[in-house]
């Protein structure tokens, strides 16, 4: 019920931009356009933990995309996911572009939030951006759907102030497929990890794990109910600046 007022009231009530402040709108053109995916680009933190994938991310962690992140995920502007979904969408589209994986759907597993934290946010950010993504990537034409596999088997601390290895440590095996999962992600050509944000890597190489042990993804790990040719990747909405890893491009001749 809370999120249905949440969502009801933010439809119909004057608002102001929760990137910039702007007046009378939910999100201004400019802010818009930090979140277009003109800055996506891969991601690696440093340190980087064993087993992340390749990561992409859609913008820059500062200023108004963190302002909008953080109305979204703690404040309860549950509009605001559309156009955090566009992000993600687009940087999920960028790590597509001559990566493996053949012809067959994109399935977005989003990293799933504590029952508490849900319960006091009143709605998970992670899985409301997957479902708004992978409605954008629809209208682009790109098979895509949502497989909320991942669950949480052991209760975990609160990540704010942990260090990188603190946070590797309390994740460490928290995360497994829900039985059954491989149903939920048959015939994918790429599976895509996804979550508003990455800060040490930690969280999502965790979900990789998982994903990993549970054979959903071609590899080593790979088991029975592995789809055929599916690759395992990550995308996020934001990342922090010095995460940003530039392409090194040949010298012309």
């Amino acid at each position: 019920m809370r999120g249905w007022w949440q969502e009801l009231a933010g439809l119909v009530l004057p608002v102001d931009c929760a990137g910039c402040g702007a007046l009378r709108v939910l999100v201004c053109a400019e802010c818009r356009e930090v979140l277009s995916g003109a800055g996506e680009g891969p991601v690696r933190p440093s340190p980087s933990p064993a087993g992340l994938p390749v990561v992409r991310a859609a913008a820059v962690y500062e200023g108004a995309v963190r302002s909008l992140l953080l109305a979204h995920k703690e404040r309860g502007a549950l509009p605001l996911a559309g156009v955090l979904g566009g992000a993600l969408a687009a940087a999920v589209l960028a790590g597509a572009r001559g990566g493996p994986g053949g012809a067959g759907d994109v399935v977005l597993v989003p990293v799933p939030s504590a029952r508490r934290q849900v319960r006091a946010r009143g709605h998970d950010p992670a899985r409301r951006i997957a479902l708004a993504a992978a409605g954008r990537l629809r209208r682009a034409g790109v098979p895509a759907r949502v497989a909320p596999v991942l669950a949480l088997r052991r209760a975990v601390a609160d990540q704010a102030g942990l260090g990188a290895r603190q946070r590797r440590e309390n994740l460490a095996g928290a995360l497994a497929v829900r039985r059954g999962g491989w149903r939920l992600t048959a015939g994918a050509a790429r599976i895509v990890l996804v979550d508003d944000l990455i800060t040490t890597g930690a969280t999502l190489a965790e979900a990789a794990r998982a994903v990993r042990a549970a054979g959903l993804v071609t590899g080593p790990a790979a088991g029975a109910g592995a789809s055929p040719g599916a690759a395992l990747r990550a995308a996020v909405v934001a990342a922090p600046a010095d995460s940003f890893r530039r392409i090194e491009r040949a010298p012309r001749v």
